[in-house]
Protein backbone atom coordinates (compact mmCIF):
# COMPACT_ATOMS: atom_id res chain seq x y z
CA UNK A 1 0.00 0.00 0.00
CA UNK A 2 1.57 3.08 -1.22
CA UNK A 3 1.42 6.18 1.10
CA UNK A 4 1.44 9.80 -0.96
CA UNK A 5 1.41 13.00 1.14
CA UNK A 6 -0.09 16.33 -0.70
CA UNK A 7 1.50 19.57 -0.10
CA UNK A 8 -1.29 21.14 2.19
CA UNK A 9 -2.43 20.23 5.41
CA UNK A 10 0.82 17.63 5.61
CA UNK A 11 -1.70 14.48 6.11
CA UNK A 12 -1.02 11.40 4.37
CA UNK A 13 -3.31 9.98 2.35
CA UNK A 14 -3.33 6.13 1.41
CA UNK A 15 -3.28 5.78 -2.07
CA UNK A 16 -5.72 2.66 -2.75
CA UNK A 17 -8.32 5.12 -1.51
CA UNK A 18 -9.59 2.88 1.76
CA UNK A 19 -8.58 4.83 3.88
CA UNK A 20 -7.76 8.56 4.74
CA UNK A 21 -5.78 9.79 7.45
CA UNK A 22 -6.93 13.17 9.25
CA UNK A 23 -3.35 13.08 11.41
CA UNK A 24 -2.33 11.61 14.83
CA UNK A 25 -4.59 7.99 15.12
CA UNK A 26 -7.86 9.69 12.83
CA UNK A 27 -9.00 7.83 9.84
CA UNK A 28 -11.43 8.66 7.52
CA UNK A 29 -12.84 5.74 5.87
CA UNK A 30 -13.24 6.53 2.02
CA UNK A 31 -16.86 7.01 1.12
CA UNK A 32 -17.72 8.37 4.10
CA UNK A 33 -18.44 11.94 2.63
CA UNK A 34 -20.25 9.92 -0.33
CA UNK A 35 -22.23 8.93 2.60
CA UNK A 36 -23.08 12.13 3.96
CA UNK A 37 -24.01 13.05 0.21
CA UNK A 38 -26.50 10.60 -0.12
CA UNK A 39 -28.68 12.22 2.27
CA UNK A 40 -29.16 15.07 -0.07
CA UNK A 41 -30.59 16.02 -3.46
CA UNK A 42 -27.29 17.22 -4.86
CA UNK A 43 -29.67 20.88 -5.16
CA UNK A 44 -27.26 23.76 -4.79
CA UNK A 45 -29.49 25.17 -1.63
CA UNK A 46 -28.13 22.41 -0.20
CA UNK A 47 -24.63 23.71 0.41
CA UNK A 48 -24.43 24.67 4.01
CA UNK A 49 -26.13 21.70 5.40
CA UNK A 50 -23.86 19.53 3.55
CA UNK A 51 -21.12 21.76 4.38
CA UNK A 52 -22.32 21.55 8.39
CA UNK A 53 -22.55 17.79 8.31
CA UNK A 54 -19.19 17.21 6.63
CA UNK A 55 -17.10 19.28 9.18
CA UNK A 56 -19.27 17.55 11.68
CA UNK A 57 -17.94 14.05 10.93
CA UNK A 58 -14.19 14.92 9.81
CA UNK A 59 -13.83 18.20 11.83
CA UNK A 60 -13.10 20.46 8.86
CA UNK A 61 -13.35 20.82 5.39
CA UNK A 62 -10.60 19.25 2.86
CA UNK A 63 -9.80 19.77 -0.06
CA UNK A 64 -10.89 16.36 -1.17
CA UNK A 65 -14.37 17.03 0.63
CA UNK A 66 -14.93 20.21 -0.97
CA UNK A 67 -14.21 18.57 -4.76
CA UNK A 68 -16.20 15.25 -3.75
CA UNK A 69 -19.18 18.15 -2.94
CA UNK A 70 -18.15 20.44 -5.52
CA UNK A 71 -19.25 17.23 -8.08
CA UNK A 72 -22.09 16.33 -6.37
CA UNK A 73 -24.19 19.60 -6.39
CA UNK A 74 -22.68 20.58 -9.76
CA UNK A 75 -20.86 23.86 -8.42
CA UNK A 76 -17.10 24.87 -8.93
CA UNK A 77 -14.70 24.00 -5.65
CA UNK A 78 -14.09 27.74 -5.72
CA UNK A 79 -17.47 28.75 -5.30
CA UNK A 80 -17.93 26.34 -2.64
CA UNK A 81 -15.09 27.97 -1.10
CA UNK A 82 -16.09 31.11 -1.69
CA UNK A 83 -19.12 30.10 0.23
CA UNK A 84 -17.60 28.61 3.33
CA UNK A 85 -14.89 31.28 3.83
CA UNK A 86 -17.48 33.80 4.14
CA UNK A 87 -18.84 31.78 7.30
CA UNK A 88 -16.91 31.97 10.65
CA UNK A 89 -17.73 28.54 11.54
CA UNK A 90 -15.97 26.62 8.75
CA UNK A 91 -12.75 25.58 9.05
CA UNK A 92 -10.36 24.74 6.20
CA UNK A 93 -7.70 23.13 8.29
CA UNK A 94 -7.48 19.77 10.37
CA UNK A 95 -8.77 20.41 14.25
CA UNK A 96 -6.97 18.76 17.39
CA UNK A 97 -8.94 16.24 19.62
CA UNK A 98 -9.47 18.63 22.03
CA UNK A 99 -10.40 22.09 21.39
CA UNK A 100 -9.35 24.94 23.47
CA UNK A 101 -11.06 27.94 23.45
CA UNK A 102 -9.99 31.06 25.80
CA UNK A 103 -12.61 33.59 26.69
CA UNK A 104 -11.61 37.80 25.71
CA UNK A 105 -15.09 39.08 26.73
CA UNK A 106 -14.44 42.13 28.96
CA UNK A 107 -14.33 40.25 32.15
CA UNK A 108 -11.97 38.07 31.58
CA UNK A 109 -10.17 40.56 29.82
CA UNK A 110 -9.81 42.99 32.39
CA UNK A 111 -9.01 40.11 34.64
CA UNK A 112 -5.88 38.76 32.76
CA UNK A 113 -7.10 36.72 29.65
CA UNK A 114 -4.64 37.66 27.41
CA UNK A 115 -1.71 36.87 30.26
CA UNK A 116 -3.83 33.32 30.21
CA UNK A 117 -3.77 33.20 26.39
CA UNK A 118 -0.10 33.94 26.00
CA UNK A 119 0.75 31.57 28.45
CA UNK A 120 -1.31 28.97 26.84
CA UNK A 121 0.36 29.77 23.28
CA UNK A 122 4.01 29.40 24.76
CA UNK A 123 2.98 26.33 27.03
CA UNK A 124 1.26 24.61 23.69
CA UNK A 125 3.88 25.71 21.23
CA UNK A 126 0.52 26.94 18.57
CA UNK A 127 -1.10 30.32 17.98
CA UNK A 128 -4.88 30.89 17.91
CA UNK A 129 -6.51 29.25 14.96
CA UNK A 130 -3.74 26.53 14.89
CA UNK A 131 -3.41 23.02 16.16
CA UNK A 132 -0.65 21.33 17.56
CA UNK A 133 1.38 18.97 15.51
CA UNK A 134 0.20 15.55 16.92
CA UNK A 135 -3.42 17.06 16.57
CA UNK A 136 -4.23 16.96 20.17
CA UNK A 137 -5.25 20.91 20.71
CA UNK A 138 -6.65 23.37 18.77
CA UNK A 139 -6.08 26.92 20.30
CA UNK A 140 -9.02 29.45 19.42
CA UNK A 141 -10.15 32.85 21.10
CA UNK A 142 -13.81 33.63 21.92
CA UNK A 143 -15.80 36.94 22.66
CA UNK A 144 -17.58 35.84 25.54
CA UNK A 145 -18.57 32.27 26.79
CA UNK A 146 -20.92 33.58 29.59
CA UNK A 147 -18.98 32.78 32.91
CA UNK A 148 -18.38 36.48 33.25
CA UNK A 149 -18.48 35.69 36.82
CA UNK A 150 -15.63 33.28 36.82
CA UNK A 151 -13.24 35.30 34.90
CA UNK A 152 -10.86 34.69 33.46
CA UNK A 153 -12.18 31.42 31.60
CA UNK A 154 -10.68 28.83 29.49
CA UNK A 155 -12.65 25.95 28.05
CA UNK A 156 -10.78 22.85 27.23
CA UNK A 157 -12.47 19.81 25.65
CA UNK A 158 -15.54 21.38 26.62
CA UNK A 159 -15.24 21.66 30.14
CA UNK A 160 -15.12 25.07 31.63
CA UNK A 161 -11.77 25.91 33.55
CA UNK A 162 -12.76 29.25 35.75
CA UNK A 163 -10.01 32.16 37.51
CA UNK A 164 -7.32 30.78 35.18
CA UNK A 165 -3.57 32.32 35.70
CA UNK A 166 -0.74 31.68 33.68
CA UNK A 167 0.54 30.02 36.65
CA UNK A 168 -2.54 27.92 36.89
CA UNK A 169 -1.86 26.56 33.05
CA UNK A 170 0.73 23.97 33.64
CA UNK A 171 -1.94 22.36 35.53
CA UNK A 172 -4.88 22.11 33.36
CA UNK A 173 -2.60 20.51 30.45
CA UNK A 174 -0.76 18.12 33.39
CA UNK A 175 -0.17 14.80 32.55
CA UNK A 176 -1.52 15.70 28.75
CA UNK A 177 1.22 17.59 27.22
CA UNK A 178 4.80 18.08 27.92
CA UNK A 179 7.14 21.20 27.66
Amino acid sequence: MALTRPDNFNLWYVADSRTVSLGGDRIMPAGEIAEILSRFRGKREELIPILQQVQDRIGYLSDEAINEISEFINMSSSKIFGVASFYAQFRFTPVGRKKVMVCQGTACHVRGAPLVLEEIKRHLGINEGETTPDFEYSLETVACIGCCALAPCVVVDGKVEAKVTPRKVKRLFRGEKTE
